[in-house]
């Protein structure tokens, strides 16, 4: 999988990056399924991806909002269901405003999700290391996958993490921006645990 976030969707709602998504979906074609993000808010929003060629959309805000729409979406393209927390809290529009909703609550709430990205938004770009034991809880209390973001600094890391049995992914984002290890350096490690 390769993960995108369109973060000018994510804060205007103005989808102007769709273009760019096109075109790494096409790059990707055949070669790796494609997961994005930022700006979904509504089923228009989720078709016109997925005719871009998005295998799994990311609904974040829209999907704390309204849990219906997850289930409207899922009928057309698969749905991770973004829970960006704070201390446990969801945070919404774009990580600005804390939604009242609990971690814990929300993982209920979406059974048609194809998966949920749990990130731990205090830890997100930080590179102080993800949230172990609060994404075994995540995994422990559903039975969708659950795909781990935020904290990630290396590949001791990308070991701790893969030791969560159930975890269904890592996301890896400033840690290979800056070079501290490459894909395949983490696909290696992946295979070795």
């Amino acid at each position: 999988w390769v993960h995108v976030v369109d973060l000018d969707a994510a804060r205007s709602g103005d989808p102007i990056n769709r273009p760019v998504v096109r075109s790494i979906a096409a790059a990707l074609d055949g070669r790796a399924k494609l997961q994005n993000g930022g700006g979904v808010r509504t089923l228009d929003d989720a078709l016109e991806l997925a005719a871009a060629g998005v295998d799994r959309v990311v609904m974040g805000s829209a999907a704390v909002r309204d849990p219906g729409l997850v289930e409207q979406v899922s009928d057309h393209v698969a749905v991770a269901v973004g829970l960006d927390h704070r201390d446990g809290e969801l945070a919404v529009h774009g990580w600005t405003e804390g939604s009242g909703v609990r971690l814990a609550d929300a993982l209920g709430r979406y059974p048609s999700a194809a998966a949920f990205v749990v990130t731990d938004i205090a830890r997100d770009g930080m590179l102080q290391g993800p949230d172990v034991d609060g994404l075994r809880a995540a995994v422990a209390a559903v039975d969708i996958p659950v795909v781990a973001s935020g904290g990630v600094a290396s590949i001791d890391d990308i070991e701790r993490l893969a030791k969560i049995v159930g975890l269904g992914g890592i996301i890896t984002g400033k840690a290979v921006y800056e070079g501290r290890f490459t894909v395949a350096e983490a696909v290696s490690a992946l295979a070795a645990v």
